[in-house]
């Protein structure tokens, strides 16, 4: 028995080619990981990722070490490592740039206006550098991977974590303010209260970097509220 279709419709099984086409891309869903360890993976249409190269470039392999910053496969936890990171990095570069501006300060007889502004904004410029380098190698990952936001790119907890340094060491050196930023941070990195869980949905690596640009944002905002109402508090009499 031959089945005949009326012109202009396809045949049965072209039907089925059609449908099978146009459900690929929810058949076949890569995996969207995470870093953070009370965020578990979740699957994702496949037309969100554009496809990966044959053959992995030097540029690939460069974003990779940018992304992973050497840390991104360490078993547990990797976005907490990812924090650690960001923190030695910063207390770094601050404390050099402490020293440098201090000695060129005391020689010409300057007061601290003079190391911790411009301080400030060479750490500004710094974590604007890392952010950027982070969008960049974190888009590469992504395609490489094949996975929406891997969770070996850990570059974003790195630069999330440097924004909520900067309360802590720029106006009181003391321990406990870099642990509260730190704290702070993991905290609004895994619990992502509005709007940081939307930013997730941006494209490739401006979406894996805005949401911990944002919860570093948070937790310098409320870190800067305690160490305030410390100084306050424990004010000279």
């Amino acid at each position: 028995m031959t089945v005949r279709v009326a012109r202009g419709y396809p045949a049965i099984n072209d039907w089925a080619i059609l449908k099978t086409s146009a459900y690929a891309g929810l058949i076949k869903m890569p995996i969207k990981e995470s870093s953070d360890e009370l965020n578990p993976p979740v699957a994702i249409p496949a037309g969100e990722i554009s496809r990966a190269k044959r053959r992995r470039t030097a540029g690939d392999y460069m974003a990779l070490a940018i992304a992973t910053v050497g840390v991104g496969y360490f078993p547990i936890a990797p976005g907490t490592v990812g924090s650690m990171v960001g923190v030695g990095l910063y207390l770094a570069i601050w404390g050099w740039l402490y020293g440098v501006l201090e000695t060129n300060a005391s020689r010409g007889g300057l007061n601290l206006l003079y190391i911790f502004t411009p301080q400030l904004a060479v750490m500004l410029l710094v974590i604007f550098v890392i952010t950027l380098a982070g969008i960049w190698a974190a888009t590469r990952v992504e395609k490489a991977s094949q996975k929406k936001d891997p969770s070996i790119v850990i570059i974003d907890e790195v630069a999330g974590q440097m924004i909520a340094l900067l309360s802590g060491p720029f106006w009181i050196h003391s321990w406990w303010s870099i642990v509260s930023a730190f704290i702070l941070f993991r905290a609004f990195d895994i619990w992502k209260p509005y709007p940081i869980r939307r930013l997730e949905a941006l494209e490739s690596g401006l979406g894996i970097m805005a949401d911990d640009v944002l919860a570093g944002i948070y937790a310098l905002i409320i870190n800067s509220i305690l160490i305030s109402a410390y100084l306050l508090a424990f004010a000279p009499r």
